[in-house]
C-alpha cells in the first residue's frame, strides 16, 4: 500500500468526467480501485464476484466448440474482471472487448490495475474502442476488422440495470427489437449474458423470453465487507 488516496487517471468524456482512483479502505487495510463517472460510482475492486460470474455463467451455458475455440464479446471493459475470467476458460479462442471510452482502454494498456495486468497484451484479446450499443444495431457488428462476424457468447456489463442506464441512447437495447439485433451477431445456440445491480426484473425477463429460447436469472450473492452483511447482483443468461 502507498498513499491513502491516489487519482490514477482522469478525463473529461462525452458521458461526463471519468476517474480511476486507488484508496486504502481503512476498515480492511487493503487497496481498493474505484471508477467514478461524474458523481456516480460505477465499480469497485471490492465487489467483483458478479462480474466474474457473468463470464463463468455465460460460458458455462455453451457446449464445447467443434474445432477451434469459442469467440466471445464482452461489452464494457471496466476494471477488466469479466474479460480476465473469459480468458481463464481454456475453450476461448478469441475475445473482443468493446469499450466506449478510450480512457478505460488506456488504463489496461498501461496496466494500471494490478489484478488484470497483462489483459491487453493477451494474444487472444482485442480491446476495441467503440459504442457497443451502436455496433449491436448494425449489420457489421462488434469486430471492425471482420464485419458481420458472429460470436458464441456476448457478455455485457455496462449499465446499472436494464431500467437504469448510463445514457438514454442505451435504452433501446433492452427491448425486444434491440435484442433481436443482438441475436444476429450470435452463432446458432449462442449465449447472451447480462450483469444487473438489481434483483431479477420480471418485465425484462419477459423481453428476453420473447427473443431467446432459454432464459435464466441467476442471483449472485457475495459478502459485503463494508456492511458486514450480504449483497446480491443478477446475471441474466439467455440462449
Amino acid at each position: 500500500m502507498g498513499a491513502r488516496f491516489e487519482e490514477l487517471a482522469w478525463a473529461s468524456t462525452a458521458m461526463g468526467e471519468i476517474s480511476l482512483r486507488r484508496r486504502v479502505e481503512p476498515t480492511l487495510g487493503v487497496d481498493v480501485f474505484e471508477v467514478k463517472l461524474g458523481d456516480e460510482f460505477l465499480m469497485s475492486s471490492l465487489f467483483t464476484v458478479a462480474e466474474v460470474e457473468l463470464a463463468r455463467l455465460g460460458l458455462a451455458a455453451l457446449p464445447d466448440p467443434d474445432g477451434g475455440g469459442l469467440d466471445v464479446v464482452v461489452g464494457g471493459l471496466g476494471l477488466g474482471y469479466t474479460a480476465r475470467t473469459v480468458l481463464e476458460d481454456a475453450r476461448v479462442g478469441a475475445l473482443v472487448v468493446v469499450e466506449a471510452l478510450a480512457e478505460v482502454v488506456d488504463w489496461h494498456e498501461r496496466d494500471l490495475l494490478p489484478d488484470t495486468v497483462g489483459l491487453a497484451a493477451d494474444p487472444r484479446a482485442r480491446l476495441v474502442r467503440g459504442d457497443f450499443f451502436a455496433a449491436t444495431a448494425t449489420d457489421d457488428g462488434y469486430d471492425p476488422d471482420a464485419p458481420g462476424r458472429r460470436f458464441h457468447a456476448v457478455l455485457v456489463d455496462i449499465d446499472h440495470t436494464p431500467a437504469h442506464v448510463l445514457h438514454p441512447s442505451h435504452a433501446a437495447f433492452y427491448t425486444v427489437d434491440g435484442l433481436r439485433h443482438l441475436l444476429r451477431h450470435l452463432h446458432p445456440g449462442g449465449v447472451f449474458a447480462l450483469w444487473s445491480d438489481d434483483p431479477p426484473d420480471e418485465a425484462f425477463l419477459g423481453v428476453l423470453r420473447a427473443v431467446f429460447g432459454s432464459v435464466e436469472a441467476h442471483v449472485v450473492t457475495f459478502a459485503n465487507p463494508l456492511t458486514r452483511g450480504e449483497s446480491a447482483n443478477t446475471v441474466y443468461v439467455a440462449r
